[in-house]
């Protein structure tokens, strides 16, 4: 790259409603506000400074659970992709699914709902760090927990015992302006049958309209905790298809995050994950961030990230940011399909 970009991202989040407020007995509401302010300096002086001050996301959910159904509806408004402020102002409906349980441990859930594939969790109050792992031009690819880009509709089927988790989904493309002849599949799996550790994953055949672009997707990851050190590690294996073997792409990505509490109040995680681009280039980050509970539900976070872009490229990012320590998950061992 013939310069290099220092970014710098501070990022303010609220959460109005950590944990849920109830209504009634059927029907609860949470949600959160997302609000940052960026700045990107141009390091060549070649006048390409950017400034942006904007909401980029806010959130609100309802919770209902009707005799033995249960599901959420989730209201969202997000205008930040990849820390770029987009145009798009349109209220969507992000999730909407309704599920049953029986005794037996056996569900179903129908409706439209994010990927169970990925250790970050869906929204911003569920990860480590402020920023994701992945970035570049397959983000959307690696970022499985991220439901902005990884969001479907379909029907799931599963089941849950103490120790294990398995799920089946049925879903339609995920390539809204394809008409395919065929569902997408997903299936995911977790194993907690060992004290302090968390085993997930599972695998994703999106058929994208026809045989000749179809995409599979491998994901594992695991958790444990050591003392006062979370310990996470995850791989990602993409293959896309193409017209030909020209076109066809397998990539890789992978990270690995450490979260240590160095007191009640205050924490560090320092996470390092890299993504293929092409087949010949990464995207490389090394992410420090340390965390501190101002008071029982709200905390800061400090992160800086060292950031090869591939190609060249190298990018410094700092972020701020302010958020419920109650959507913080803490000192857990988790999979994104909890049994």
């Amino acid at each position: 790259m013939k310069n290099k970009i220092i970014a710098t991202l501070v990022a303010f989040g609220l959460v109005g409603s950590a944990s849920a407020i109830e209504i009634n007995e059927n029907l609860s509401i949470n949600g959160f506000i997302d609000t940052s302010y960026t700045h990107v300096e141009d390091d060549a002086g070649g006048g390409n400074d950017e400034q942006q001050l904007g909401l980029d996301e806010w959130e609100l959910n309802f919770l209902f659970n009707v005799g033995g159904a249960s599901g959420a509806i989730h209201i969202d408004d997000n205008d930040d992709v990849d820390n770029e402020p987009s145009t798009d102002t349109d209220v969507d409906v992000e999730q909407a699914f309704i599920g049953y349980t029986l005794e037996s441990g056996v569900s179903l859930t129908i409706g439209k709902y994010g990927s169970q594939l990925g250790f970050e969790r869906e929204d911003p109050g569920g990860l480590y760090t402020f920023s994701r792992a992945y970035g570049g031009s397959s983000a959307s690819q690696f970022n499985l927990g991220d439901v902005d880009s990884n969001v479907y509709e379909g029907v799931r089927f599963g089941y849950s015992s103490d120790v294990i988790g398995v799920g089946l989904s049925l879903q339609n493309t995920s390539n809204s302006d394809i008409e395919a002849n065929e569902l997408d599949l997903e299936f995911s799996f977790a194993y907690t049958g060992i004290e302090n550790l968390n085993l997930g994953g599972g695998y994703r055949f999106d058929n994208r309209g026809d045989s000749a672009n179809e995409e599979d997707v491998l994901n594992i990851h695991v958790s444990t905790i050591v003392g006062k050190f979370l310990l996470g590690a995850e791989f990602i294996e993409v293959e896309n298809g193409g017209a030909n073997k020209a076109q066809q792409q397998d990539l890789d990505g992978w990270m690995v995050v450490a979260d240590y509490d160095v007191s009640e109040k205050l924490g560090v995680a320092l996470r390092i994950s890299s993504n293929e681009l092409d087949g010949s280039n990464d995207y490389e980050k090394v992410t420090l961030a340390p965390n501190y509970s101002l008071t029982d539900s709200l905390g800061v976070i400090l992160e800086y990230s060292d950031v090869d872009t591939g190609s060249g490229g190298d990018a410094n990012e700092l972020a701020l940011e302010l958020r419920s320590e109650e959507r913080r998950v803490g000192k857990e061992c988790r999979s994104r399909w909890s049994p």
